[in-house]
């Protein structure tokens, strides 16, 4: 049964694609989607009142996010790309029932396709502690462990100094030290980045342990599904369209507007929005 709050199939292929995260870490896909949709218009909810989930009970970011898709489908969005790996891990079947209708896409730590590049059959990942709990990751990672060894590491922390834009202090790298040494010491030679705040962290790992290891990140294929749906569901903008980008936060505006500049050279209008339960700032 179709939600009451999604749009009518008419004229959808114009409407928005509804990107959300628990904060800034979904800017990492919305950069793929971007490169790879250039004609798709965007909405990215960044719920940085919250941020990060990674620490949150599970209850709490599944109503969450249900929260966040009802407001970005009542804004008229298209498909929704839960741009989190918390929140997929932890909420995204219940998006799918409640809007069976519209292309719902997650995201999940790359585990096979790091598996399948390991020269060394040793693969790091680095995730947040509540990714690395949920029984859908444990599952998979279960799958995977009779041909591979996965060292895991939560990255606690580096949510909240990426959410500041710190994504090189010497303070960032004593924790990716601490983080990426024991993967280095079983031999590694490929990192998973389990969340979509860890993207923003490739070059400052890539100077710190040069070409040891390969690094997985998996917003491009997240873009390439969400392109494939599109077309499933008839629902791809015109090659001609004009894309209208909006970013919103339910906290600061100016600081998401200083961080899309700041991490993807976009300058950006952005607003703060009331979402759900929450009540506006005094």
């Amino acid at each position: 049964m179709t939600s009451p709050l999604e749009p009518s199939p008419a004229g959808r292929g114009s409407s928005p694609i509804g990107v959300f995260d628990s904060g800034l870490g979904g800017l990492s896909v919305l950069r793929e989607i971007r490169a790879l949709l250039p004609h798709e218009s965007l909405l990215y909810v960044a719920d940085s009142r919250h941020a990060p989930y990674g620490e949150k009970p599970e209850s709490f970011v599944e109503a969450r996010t249900l929260q966040a898709c009802d407001w970005l489908i009542a804004q008229g969005c298209k498909a929704l790309v839960i741009a989190c790996n918390t929140a997929t891990m932890h909420a995204v079947q219940a998006v799918r029932a409640r809007f069976p209708t519209l292309p719902v896409i997650g995201v999940e730590p790359g585990l096979k396709p790091a598996a399948a590049a390991s020269h060394s059959k040793v693969v790091g990942v680095l995730a947040t502690a509540s990714t690395l709990k949920s029984d859908k990751f444990n599952r998979l990672l279960t799958s995977l462990q009779q041909d591979s060894r996965f060292v895991c590491e939560a990255g606690l922390g580096l949510v909240p100094l990426i959410e500041q834009g710190d994504i090189s202090s010497p303070d960032m790298r004593a924790r990716l030290q601490t983080l990426l040494a024991p993967m280095l010491d079983a031999g590694a030679d490929t990192l998973v980045l389990g969340c979509t705040h860890y993207p923003f962290l490739t070059r400052t790992i890539r100077e710190m342990v040069g070409e040891r290891l390969a690094i997985v990140d998996t917003g491009v294929a997240i873009a390439r599904q969400l392109a494939r749906k599109l077309a499933e569901f008839d629902l791809a903008a015109a090659p001609d369209a004009a894309p209208r980008d909006r970013y919103v936060s339910t906290r600061d505006a100016a600081h998401l507007r200083s961080m899309a500049a700041a991490l993807l050279g976009v300058d950006a209008e952005a607003e703060t929005v009331v979402i759900g339960t929450d009540r506006p700032a005094a």
